[in-house]
């Protein structure tokens, strides 16, 4: 690592959060953006990608010039575990309906950390995934199955 970087963390931070926010608004530019009382399919995408590389241009400057923790060992397990939790989610939310959706992503997630114990994860899944089942689709009504075509519902 260069010298002139004096906090690597904050550096690598701001240029993956600068990476993807600038892919978000690449990519949104394909789309209609429309007015704040109008938003087109680009407005979100647009608007959240610029503050996102917003935020990593400040990260990456600001690692020049604060002191820092060197970069550790990469989380490829944990990494890989949360992805595909999230691929996962995309996989089941329509067939297999919201609650094994939200139960299996927040499963997947829990274990990739240290300290993971079964009983605590099975909680936070049940807990999690009646919470979405209320907000989404009791409270927002959002055209959501709970359970999906093959389990019936």
């Amino acid at each position: 690592m260069p010298s002139f970087i004096r906090h690597p963390k904050d550096f690598w931070t701001g240029i993956i959060f600068l990476f993807i926010g600038l892919a978000a608004i690449i990519i949104g530019r394909d789309y209609n953006m429309g007015t704040a009382g109008k938003m087109g399919p680009a407005y979100f995408p647009t608007i959240l990608g610029g503050l996102l590389a917003l935020i990593g241009l400040a990260a990456t400057v600001r690692s020049f010039f604060r002191e820092g923790e060197a970069l550790e060992k990469f989380a490829v397990k944990e990494t890989i575990l949360i992805l595909s939790g999230v691929l996962l989610f995309g996989f089941l939310i329509r067939g297999a309906g919201l609650v094994a959706a939200i139960f299996a992503i927040v499963l997947f997630s829990a274990f990739a950390s240290s300290k993971f114990k079964v009983l605590h994860g099975i909680a936070l899944a049940t807990g999690m995934t009646i919470f979405a089942v209320v907000v989404f689709v009791k409270l927002l009504g959002l055209p959501i199955a709970i359970f999906g075509p093959w389990f019936g519902g």
